[in-house]
């Protein structure tokens, strides 16, 4: 691309870009300079503030104030003269307009004060009330949004004095906070793009000096008529030419925080692999586990693309009805082994991103009720974290909304009122007990999980009263697109999907338990991340993450760069990739090819 192009195009990208900011920070809401007589009560609050924090009693008066009014349970107080560098980044990260009602948005703030209502930070066992760092902030501010996630907001606070700019290490740690294994990818792309515009600027320096003035301007666009007043804006604006290569370059430069718990987990992983992992594989089955048939095939071999964990991993399917299943099967060791360190520990972080980027998914399964139900108590088996109950609430909200798994995480989905009541355990061992206690009962990317599919089933029709619904979704194993990228299909799932379930089957499976499908959604359901999820899947074949404790260390710096390189030499086709998922989404909404199939049955 030429230069003159290049210059162009950022010049107008940062007009552009700032105008989009100042839209957000203009609707920033301001604590009222006036007090009222009666605020509430001063113990039903507590203030938690950065080192170096000092919020006056006026400023607190009035935020309690407003969060009484406003019905808040967490509120961040936003200095007005917030520095530059900040600023930005929050209104580029929280739009004011949708931040409270979005319900699985992650918590932003300005890292300086938070007030929070007694009971959030006792369910949230909050004990430090003071003198945190700017990356503690950062994760109080995320985890508070978790325990109030319709009741969190912002506001700025003109009284309160801002902090000077955040610690170079204390920005790092935020920053891999965020991005995690994608840092070093995330800095050299801008670092890489600030080279790349200079480089053409030295070619076309008039062009040059445009872009140059448009990303000065940035910041006073951005804010200028808002309540945001940086206090640096001026120097800020004036230095940002070599002020912004050099911050990324010092935060690039400067060495993560140790992980003390990564000698550790690397020494156990070595432990535990020491006797290869073919012991986590049960004897291979002759026969079917849906039908007992016995004209099995292979349908395909695959590895672990996802974690990079070792071994391999047979798909068959059955001749006789199509039933498509692991074999040999993963025992319960095994299933220990996979599954560890990926919805929890070192993956928890990753995972809940993905989760996050589903809520439409969410709220549109619960509207699959609409016309044929008004759910009065909800059970969701294999319910996790908790993320569909709680954007179900949107669609039912009188609804009470329980959930059902095997792992810790949906007692803490209970602690964050995201569930109602959180059930600990396997489905089975819980049917007698919950018997016509629900009259709805769902089933989200959960059977293909499990070891015995009917036996869940069962366990459904037990749960369910006469005229209770069951609302099942699962990866379509009939999936034309599935068939034709193999083993890259995302919805494989290698080694953690154990079985897949043709609509037919299901469907004949719930008549026999008394249950009548009312109505199946392929391509409403379907998932819009196909060819994206194959190329990312290859990246991570050709370049996994070194850091993962049950990898080989040796080379690792080499390993990150190639890591690094490879991803962003790929970025135009991961993009490609994305919007061409988006594009075909439609034409297979019409007319089918959907990698997932939802089904909605009553129990006669």
């Amino acid at each position: 691309m030429r230069a003159k192009t290049i210059l162009g195009l950022a010049a107008a990208g940062f007009v552009a870009d700032a105008l989009w900011r100042r839209s957000r920070a203009a609707r920033l809401a301001v604590l009222p300079a006036a007090i009222p007589p009666e605020s509430g009560p001063h113990d039903a609050y507590h203030l938690i503030t950065a080192l170096g924090v000092t919020v006056d009693d006026d400023t607190r008066q009035a935020a309690e104030a407003y969060a009484v009014e406003q019905r808040l349970d967490v509120l961040d107080l936003i200095p007005a003269g917030l520095d530059a560098a900040r600023a930005l980044e929050l209104v580029r990260r929280l739009d004011p307009a949708a931040f409270r009602t979005t319900r699985l948005a992650r918590g932003e703030g300005a890292g300086h004060a938070l007030l929070v209502s007694s009971h959030v930070c006792e369910r949230a066992s909050v004990v430090r009330f003071s003198g945190l760092t700017s990356a503690e902030m950062d994760e109080l501010t995320a985890k508070l949004k978790r325990y109030a996630p319709t009741s969190t907001d912002v506001a700025v606070a003109p009284g309160l004095q801002p902090q000077a700019g955040q610690p170079v290490p204390e920005r790092r740690e935020i920053l891999r906070n965020r991005w995690l294994t994608e840092l070093p990818i995330y800095l050299t792309g801008n670092i890489g793009a600030l080279g790349l515009l200079g480089a053409a600027a030295v070619r076309k320096p008039r062009w040059g000096a445009l872009a140059l003035a448009a990303a000065c301007a940035q910041p006073y666009l951005s804010t200028v008529g808002t309540p945001l007043r940086p206090h640096d804006r001026d120097r800020f604006a004036l230095l940002r030419p070599v002020g912004a290569p050099y911050r990324w370059l010092k935060v690039a430069t400067t060495a993560d925080r140790p992980d003390n718990d990564m000698p550790r987990l690397r020494e156990d992983y070595a432990a535990e692999l020491e006797g290869g992992v073919e012991r986590f594989l049960e004897a291979p089955r002759a026969d079917c586990p849906w039908c007992g048939g016995t004209e099995l095939r292979e349908l395909l071999l695959s590895r672990d693309y996802q974690q990079r964990k070792p071994g391999v991993f047979r798909l068959d399917r059955c001749g006789s009805c199509g039933h498509v299943f692991q074999n040999p099967r993963l025992s319960i060791a095994g299933l220990d082994f996979y599954y560890r360190d990926y919805y929890d520990g070192l993956g928890a972080m990753e995972v809940e991103r993905g989760f996050r980027l589903g809520a439409p998914h969410y709220r549109d399964r619960a509207r699959m009720l609409e016309g044929h139900a008004e759910p009065r108590a909800w059970l969701d088996v294999g319910g996790g974290h908790g993320h569909f109950c709680l954007e179900a609430r949107e669609i039912w909200p009188q609804t009470r909304f329980d959930a059902l798994d095997m792992a810790e995480a949906v007692e803490e989905a209970e602690r964050q009122g995201w569930v109602d009541h959180a059930h600990r355990g396997m489905f089975p061992d819980f049917a007698d007990k919950l018997a016509g206690a629900y009259d709805v009962v769902s089933m989200h990317h959960y059977l293909e999980h499990t070891i015995d599919q009917k036996a869940e089933l069962d366990a459904a029709a037990a749960v369910l009263p006469s005229g209770g619904h069951l609302l099942i979704e699962v990866p379509d194993p009939e999936s034309p697109f599935g068939r034709f990228v193999g083993r890259w299909w995302h919805n494989w799932f290698q080694p953690q999907h154990l079985n897949f379930i043709p609509l037919g089957n299901l469907k004949a499976a719930l008549a026999e338990r008394g249950l009548e499908t009312v109505a199946v959604e392929r391509g409403p359901a379907h998932q819009k991340i196909d060819l994206l999820m194959v190329t990312l899947l290859m990246l991570n074949r050709l370049a996994p993450d070194p850091d993962k404790p049950w990898l080989d260390q040796r080379g690792r710096g080499l390993r990150i760069a190639g890591r690094t390189a490879a991803y962003l030499a790929a970025g135009p086709v991961v993009v490609a990739a994305g919007l061409t998922d988006q594009a075909l989404a439609p034409l297979i909404h019409r007319f089918g090819g959907a990698n997932t199939y939802r089904l909605l049955a009553r129990k006669l």
